[in-house]
């Protein structure tokens, strides 16, 4: 049986004799089904048709992995590397055997951590890769994981230490089961959170925005807005990692946050 990943977000499913009907995730009002209607693809075929993924450094102990040609929507993930075990932030949908190689160099997987359900990817399957490591899923979105297995696991709470140093933050949000993860050591001692599109960095680097819906412009209302900025509060950053290539606030990030929290607030409560 094939593992079926969906086309448009690029979420991997249970393995099945035959494509799922539908996808639940396409379907919710925060994304969108194709306009060409339902697709579904496998690993094999992805790479057949020459995707690879790449593997770059953005700072001491941090590696972005992203696929070339892109995937569904194009998201990167964020290798953690810790003197506790590494932690892999959001997934890609491909998975291969020089990407496992080249992540075993850099000392394996401990754990991944999936900021919302449009990057669950192909989590399970890179799990597997590493010893069935445990992915760390908020219980608030407890619904919208496709490819239910052991390795997965539904936490529960504002925050949870999954490697010293490295602590997940229930942001909601975009979903109710959102979420962040603060990197302690990252930026020299002075702090990193990485954040997928629960916090958007924009095209304006110095700034980042929030949504309910990003592709379909629904926006977040005030009280979400106000727990998100509370949940990340409590944590010193200076960078900001967003979801993909280049979408880095890389000085002043935790201000950054707010001011945008400030300014995205003043346009909403316009009449």
């Amino acid at each position: 049986m094939d593992a079926f990943i969906c086309r448009t977000c690029g979420v991997q499913y249970a393995p099945s004799d035959q494509p799922p009907e539908r996808c639940p995730i396409c379907e919710d009002e925060r994304q969108y089904v194709g306009w060409n209607g339902q697709q579904w693809t496998t690993l094999d075929q992805l790479r057949s048709e020459g995707r690879q993924n790449h593997l770059y450094d953005e700072e001491p102990g941090l590696t972005a992995v992203d696929t070339r040609p892109a995937v569904a929507i194009g998201q990167r993930a964020l290798l953690v590397q810790t003197p506790h075990g590494n932690v892999m932030w959001d997934c890609i949908t491909l998975v291969d055997d020089a990407t496992i190689a080249a992540i075993r160099e850099r000392g394996g997987l401990a754990a991944i951590a999936i900021s919302h359900p449009h990057f669950y990817a192909s989590c399970v399957t890179w799990s597997q890769a590493f010893g069935d490591c445990p992915i760390y899923i908020h219980a608030a979105d407890a619904e919208w994981v496709q490819y239910p297995a052991p390795a997965v696991k539904l936490w529960e709470g504002a925050t949870l230490e999954i490697l010293p140093g490295l602590t997940l933050i229930n942001t909601g949000g975009h979903f109710e089961g959102s979420q962040a993860l603060h990197w302690a050591d990252g930026c020299d001692g002075h702090g990193a959170i990485l954040t997928g599109d629960t916090v958007t960095v924009v095209m304006d680097r110095r700034y980042v925005s929030f949504m309910y819906s990003y592709p379909n412009l629904i926006p977040l209302g005030e009280r979400a807005i106000q727990r998100i900025v509370n949940s990340l509060a409590p944590f010193a950053y200076e960078k900001v990692y967003g979801g993909w290539n280049g979408r880095v606030v890389g000085v002043d990030g935790k201000d950054a946050v707010e001011r945008s929290a400030e300014r995205y607030l003043r346009f909403i409560r316009e009449t």
